[in-house]
């Protein structure tokens, strides 16, 4: 059986991260929920529909588990580093907005 690293700093999870990230239809869908997750979250306050908010989980996570388990085929890192993987999701979303990413991954 394979051990799993322990990481003890965002610094190093992130680089593990963007391997488990390198399908381009995965960045993609990664890329899409966490859109959404914004978009709804800026509606939900803005309109002052706190129900919407029940969503945001299943926007993001059901965009990025797809994309984990339909095409990189691995196990989304959030189940054993769920902070650093959230942080991780942002960091990557904003890097692909502002180009510092590219979809097509590593």
């Amino acid at each position: 059986m394979k051990k799993e690293r322990k990481y003890h700093s965002l610094s190093e999870f992130y680089p593990f991260y963007l391997t488990e990230h390198r399908n381009s239809t995965s960045r993609k869908l990664h890329f899409a929920g966490t859109a959404l997750f914004f978009i709804l979250l800026i509606y939900a306050v803005s309109t002052r529909q706190f129900v919407l908010l029940w969503l945001l989980p299943v926007l993001g996570y059901g965009f990025a588990w797809t994309g984990h388990f339909f095409f990189e085929k691995n196990k989304p890192a959030t189940f054993q580093y769920p902070l650093y993987s959230l942080i991780s999701d942002f960091r990557l979303f904003f890097e692909l907005l502002l180009g510092k990413q590219k979809f097509t991954g590593n």
